[in-house]
C-alpha cells in the first residue's frame, strides 16, 4: 500500500471540502440584500437634528455645533471618497458603539470603551430616524480620490 498517495489524496479531499464549504457559506450570506427604507423628509430630518440636540456633539454645514462639557465636536458630512449608505448612518445612530471614528477613540468614549453618544432607540420613531438619515446624506459630497502620479526619470 502506498501511504504517500493516500496522504496526497486525503489532503486534496480536505482542501476541496474546505473550499466547497466556504463557497456554500458565502452564498448563504444575505446580509446586505433587500435593505430599503421609505423616502425620508430632509427638512424634518434637519429640524429633528436640532430638536434632539444632536448638535451638542455634532455639526453639519447648516447646523452649528453648540458645544458640550467634553468639548467634543464630531463634524458630519463634507467631502468623502465613499458613499455613506443608509446602513452606515443608521448603524451609527442606533448602535453608536459599533464603530468609533478614528480620532475619537479616547475623547468620544467612556471609560468602558463605549460611545458617549446617547442611545435614541426608544426615543425616536422609525420615520424620524429615516428623516434624520435622509438629511445627513445630503451633507456628504462624494469626491474622486486624488491620484497624483509622478513620472520617475532614470
Amino acid at each position: 500500500m502506498n501511504y504517500e498517495n493516500i496522504g496526497v489524496k486525503l489532503s486534496s479531499m480536505v482542501a476541496l471540502l474546505f473550499f466547497g464549504l466556504m463557497i456554500f457559506l458565502a452564498g448563504c450570506n444575505q446580509e446586505g440584500k433587500g435593505f430599503a427604507l421609505p423616502e425620508g423628509n430632509v427638512d424634518n430630518g434637519k429640524l429633528l437634528f436640532s430638536t434632539l440636540r444632536c448638535n451638542e456633539c455634532h455639526s453639519t454645514s447648516e447646523i452649528k455645533w453648540l458645544g458640550n462639557t467634553d468639548d467634543l465636536n464630531v463634524p458630519i458630512g463634507g467631502d468623502v471618497t465613499r458613499v455613506k449608505s443608509y446602513g452606515d448612518l443608521i448603524t451609527s445612530i442606533i448602535n453608536p458603539s459599533h464603530k468609533i471614528a478614528k480620532g475619537y477613540e479616547v475623547k468620544g468614549t467612556t471609560a468602558e470603551g463605549t460611545s458617549k453618544m446617547m442611545i435614541y432607540n426608544e426615543i425616536i420613531t422609525v420615520q424620524e430616524l429615516i428623516d434624520i438619515v435622509t438629511y445627513l446624506q445630503t451633507e456628504y459630497n462624494i469626491v474622486t480620490p486624488s491620484n497624483d502620479y509622478y513620472h520617475y526619470y532614470y
